[in-house]
């Protein structure tokens, strides 16, 4: 049985999108593909047990089923760390990602196994990503988030950890290049971590559609209210727009899918959104989304105007500012309906990772 452990020098570098790149590429070579992902962070209950959201998904999209409780047999929910500082037991833990991956690998030609974070993320509870992937007997690749220096700079210190533990890092994937950058990283990332002995298995450029949040997201990740546009909540928001301006001038930043956040008593703004709304005959943008903010909506009539659209409006009890800030600190995960995102993520893993050399590698 071969076996892959996907670490990251930092988290959101793409760890989940790596195991679902691979696992759905691996699936023309492999008949029974396992994973798991021992210890999570984002979990979701199903039917009463804390299951890791990376986890549905790669269960959903790919058809693997281990048994969800076995695919992230570790939830760190909340008090977790405190309470093992107080009261260690490495053992325990050691011992249920083991018995869960012994269950996830049976008969399986290729399990995946998913870190979370760092590989040091874990250590004040014992179960670095390092240990756990020493551990479970597995080699290692390391995602990182694009550039050239910091990027390096990272790999190393995360692959001295894997090579304290005495674990084999296969090389590293770097992920979110930059289009206009991308020949120069892939140059120099390629020549900088070769002379450091580093395989880099694949340069991956950045696809911003995969970061675009839909509203329906906005409102999971966040405390707003839905006043109305139910039917829309699937409506990608390509660009923020906060209505802090004349609508003159704002309507020199809307592009195609944005976003507006703006006052709700801000009713010239409201009306501008209403006009970019699409009209295939005229040609006019597209606003996908409005998030009105303050302490009250805006008079019957011009929400009456806004239900007739296809723009779904949400209200923020708070000003503009944290409101917009809240958004773009958002973390956009993939999910099984993201039927285009999730075909771009095999595409480009086809097209930029060294499958072959990974498979030579376990």
């Amino acid at each position: 049985m071969k076996k892959v452990f996907i670490a990251a020098t930092k988290q959101n570098d793409g760890k989940t999108t790596a195991s679902l790149g691979l696992i759905s590429n691996f699936q023309a070579k492999f008949k029974r593909i396992g994973f798991i992902k021992p210890i999570g962070q984002r979990y979701l209950e199903e039917e009463g047990q804390k299951i890791d959201e990376d986890s549905l998904l790669i269960e959903e999209v790919c058809g693997i089923k281990c048994g969800l409780k076995d695919m992230s047999p570790i939830a760190v929910e909340k008090g977790f760390t405190e309470r093992y500082i107080a009261k260690p037991d490495k053992n325990s833990i050691s011992a249920q990602i083991r018995q869960a991956f012994d269950r996830v690998s049976k008969k399986q030609d290729l399990v995946v196994i998913e870190g979370t974070g760092h590989a040091g993320v874990g250590s004040v509870f014992d179960h670095s990503n390092a240990y756990v992937a020493k551990l479970l007997g597995s080699k290692v690749i390391i995602i990182s988030s694009g550039g050239v220096g910091r990027p390096i700079d990272e790999i190393i210190i995360n692959k001295a950890l894997f090579d304290k533990m005495g674990v084999k890092v296969l090389g590293v994937i770097v992920n979110k290049v930059l289009p206009n950058k991308f020949e120069k990283i892939n140059q120099l990332v390629r020549k900088g971590l070769k002379r450091l002995g580093v395989n880099v298995l694949g340069v991956i450029p950045f696809d911003p559609t995969l970061s675009y949040p839909t509203i329906e997201q906005i409102l999971e990740e966040t405390d707003f209210e839905l006043l109305s546009g139910k039917e829309y909540l699937e409506n990608q928001a390509s660009r923020v727009i906060v209505g802090a301006m004349q609508p003159r001038d704002a309507i020199k930043y809307i592009v195609n899918n944005s976003l507006l956040i703006t006052p709700a008593d801000r009713e010239d703004m409201i009306t501008t959104a209403l006009n970019c709304f699409r009209d295939e005959a005229k040609e006019k943008l597209k606003i996908s989304g409005v998030i009105l903010t303050g302490e009250s909506t805006p008079d019957q009539s011009i929400m009456e105007q806004l239900a007739k659209t296809d723009i779904p409006v949400l209200f923020a009890k708070s000003d503009t500012y944290t409101v917009a800030a809240e958004v773009h600190d958002l973390t956009v995960k993939i999910r099984p309906r993201d039927v285009f995102k999730i075909h771009s993520i095999v595409e480009l893993f086809k097209e930029h990772v060294d499958l072959e050399t990974i498979l030579k590698g376990m």
